[in-house]
């Protein structure tokens, strides 16, 4: 197995990307929740997640099970293996299920919550670990009127109403969204009413994340309860927010008067807070939170257990989420049909990639769906194991969830985000991404577009039963990948040379 990395060692702010540098470089090990450490050895992310993709994998494939367990180089098989099992959900919707029943509870049992000397096992610690402080609770209403109609800010326009569904409909006959986005946003655009969510708080875990919807929920006069981490410069763009916006955000209080909590750290408290809340009927909880590394996992892991107390305790309680476009799912027959149809029409451009193929046996400009295999794959293989381990841990959340409950789980598009800027390869493929017909959006696009579908979502709730797996192909907004012509990993080098350029002139005029 590879070395561990500080990444691998590190628990989990909300918002990592905003944090104290020092913080998310090296954590503070044993506070919260947390990966095992061995007896001598050192706490592994990669070697729990290994073994919870394993548990998860058994029920349904035991050979593919012990494939996961006995994998020598997890940092780099661990595509493969997600989209076997991916693929395996795919033949039978019960499968969905039983993968994510039994991968939620593995992981509860591997991680723990620790506390000074005190060390729970995950599944247990809202029930042993005692809240040790208290949590007082801040408010700041808006000033503005509430924005009464759905506005996107989409390359410099405000669009609405009939413009927007004009660019609804280029968005569909380009392939860069599936047509059941367009119906949703097109309901939305007939019932502005539904903008606001009125009777209904919405809990953000990772509101002060760049993609979270408490933007435009605030500006459509949302009630919203505001978690993230207690750091000034995260506090300000909160507080920035809400005092901009229409509606009222509720925040958590330290007691020396800081805004915020992290959730990994204050689990107990959290809880307790949340109980504490007068949130009315049908409250909502969305996981908008966002770590670098094994802070992703941990706060995932969290999220997991507050939202399993938060369903159980609340009347008619929802769940909310935002699904990464780099993963793997399971793609609507007729984005495969239109794949498929686009690298059967390539012409000059595969004699042209000819020599390139063969010069590298075949490993760029692979067909974007194997033969017999309806998995659209865009993982990633350079944003790690557990950025993918910590979204699929989410949607086995939802997928429990949503037998029962609302849920709202919808792929977003491709984005300019600081984690993603800062990261030189996928910088530079997003740069040329366009040339491959793939659309990246800008982040205020993106957010406005992801909080509607929320509101969509909330007011049209999906039917129970049905294939777990249409919580996330339904709606889907992946920017044209799932219906490119290649499998992504096999041109991602080639965009990156491309885009690389572009990349480091934006880098030097600091985008």
């Amino acid at each position: 197995m590879s070395s561990v990395t500080p990444e691998d060692v590190a628990p989990a702010p909300q918002s990592v990307a905003d944090a104290r540098p020092e913080e998310a470089e090296s954590g503070r090990a044993g506070e919260g929740v947390a990966f095992p450490a061995p007896r001598g050895g050192r706490r592994s992310a990669s070697a729990v997640l290994r073994e919870v993709l394993a548990d998860a994998a058994r029920p349904i494939d035991p050979a593919l099970g012990d494939r996961v367990r006995g994998c020598e180089n997890w940092r780099s098989e661990y595509v493969g293996l997600l989209h076997e099992l991916t693929a395996a959900c795919g033949r039978n919707p019960a499968d969905s299920v039983a993968v994510a029943e039994a991968g939620l509870a593995s992981l509860r049992q591997r991680m723990s919550f620790e506390r000074g000397d005190q060390r729970t096992v995950l599944a247990d610690a809202l029930e042993s670990v005692k809240p040790s402080v208290s949590l007082g609770a801040g408010s700041i209403r808006g000033t503005a009127p509430p924005i009464r109609e759905l506005v996107v800010p989409y390359r410099g326009r405000a669009l609405k109403g009939g413009p927007l569904r004009e660019q609804l409909d280029r968005w569909v006959v380009r392939g860069v969204v599936e047509p059941s986005f367009a119906e949703a946003i097109g309901l939305v655009i007939e019932n502005p009413d539904w903008l606001a969510l009125a009777g209904r708080n919405v809990v953000m875990v990772g509101a002060g994340a760049e993609l979270s919807p408490l933007g435009p929920l605030c500006a459509w006069g949302a009630d919203v309860v505001a978690i993230d981490l207690p750091d000034p410069v995260i506090e300000r763009r909160i507080g920035a927010i809400a005092k901009n916006g229409a509606g009222k955000v509720t925040l958590p209080v330290q007691a020396h008067g800081a805004q915020g909590a992290d959730v990994s750290r204050s689990l107990p408290e959290v809880r307790r807070w949340l109980d504490e809340l007068s949130l009315g009927q049908a409250p909502v909880l969305g996981m908008y939170a966002y770590g670098d590394g094994a802070r992703h996992v941990t706060a995932t892991a969290a999220f997991d257990l507050l939202a399993t107390w938060f369903l159980d305790s609340r009347e008619g309680g929802a769940l909310g989420f935002l699904a990464t476009p780099t993963d793997a799912y399971i793609a609507p027959e007729e984005a495969i049909r239109a794949a498929r149809d686009g690298y059967g029409a390539r012409r000059l451009r595969k004699l042209v990639q000819a020599p390139l193929k063969l010069a590298t046996g075949g490993r760029v400009f692979r067909p974007a769906y194997r033969l017999d295999d309806c998995v659209a794959d865009v993982l990633i293989k350079q944003q790690g194991p557990n950025y993918a381990m910590a979204k699929r841990l989410q949607r086995w959340r939802g997928i429990l969830a949503a037998r029962g409950y609302q849920v709202s789980f919808n792929v977003a598009p491709a984005s300019w985000t600081r984690s993603v800027t800062k990261n030189r390869i996928l910088a530079s493929a997003y740069r040329s991404a366009h040339r491959h017909g793939i659309e990246i959006f800008e982040p205020d696009t993106s957010r406005t577009l992801m909080a509607a579908l929320l509101v969509h979502d909330l007011n049209r709730p999906r039917r129970p039963g049905g294939d777990p797996e249409r919580l996330f192909s339904d709606a889907a907004a992946h920017g044209g990948l799932w219906r490119a012509p290649y499998e992504p990993r096999s041109v991602l080098g080639f965009a990156a040379l491309v885009g690389l350029p572009g990349s480091l002139l934006s880098s030097r005029s600091g985008r």
